[in-house]
């Protein structure tokens, strides 16, 4: 069972959930493992086109079989890191995998100043520990280096948290902002991009935001 965190200023319930159960066994049955839709996916991806260090060592946090990078990108590694050992393997991009469910264990297996970049697409709807898990992005980027954090308007109600479905979407942009600059990101930067009326195959609203490690 995950333990939900608490922290200052938010109710005790905040990052509770409905479903407890273990992650792993509910991911391993979402195939494919996105609720973005294409119009959405191809947004996240011009995102990375711009945000993304080429070359550099990367991280996909809660990470599955689709991540959204663009296919001419190269790294000098290219880490995803997530619950569902066979999406992960599905997965094209990845250089290395590693399973683990940041719900049960927030502490990343990388050294300080190891990473160039994280993204974390539709995944932070799902954390119990939010901040434990920030602080330690935080902890392993490179200083100046970013997290690059997206999200759609759709996620599993039995599986995000309280709080985030209480919110309206504008506010959940500003929780994470709360809790990137509680765990120590600073230069953040927030923008949407709103699907066009005539575009069938785009109907997600998606929201990003980006938080840098502090230079030393």
């Amino acid at each position: 069972m995950s333990q939900a965190e608490q922290i200052e200023g938010f109710h005790a319930a905040a990052f509770t959930r409905a479903d407890d159960a273990p992650d792993a066994s509910f991911y391993a049955a979402q195939m494919p493992d996105t609720l973005m839709d294409l119009g959405a996916r191809t947004a996240v991806t011009a995102l990375y086109q711009t945000a993304l260090p080429v070359g550099g060592r990367v991280l996909d946090l809660m990470a599955g079989s689709l991540s959204h990078y663009p296919e001419e990108a190269k790294f000098s590694d290219a880490i995803g890191l997530g619950v569902a050992d066979a999406a992960l393997k599905a997965n094209p991009v990845f250089t290395s995998r590693v399973v683990q469910d940041l719900n049960q264990n927030p502490i990343l297996p990388y050294e300080d100043q190891s990473l160039d970049a994280v993204t974390l697409c539709d995944g932070i709807a799902y954390l119990t520990q939010p901040l434990a898990v920030l602080q330690e992005v935080n902890r392993v980027l490179k200083p100046g280096s970013p997290l690059i954090l997206t999200f759609g308007d759709a996620f599993h109600p039995q599986k995000a948290v309280a709080l985030w479905q209480a919110l309206e979407a504008e506010d959940r942009s500003r929780l994470i902002s709360i809790l990137l600059s509680r765990a120590g990101f600073v230069d953040l930067d927030t923008g949407e991009v709103v699907p066009p009326e005539d575009l069938n195959g785009w109907h997600d609203t998606v929201r990003a935001l980006i938080g840098r490690r502090a230079r030393d």
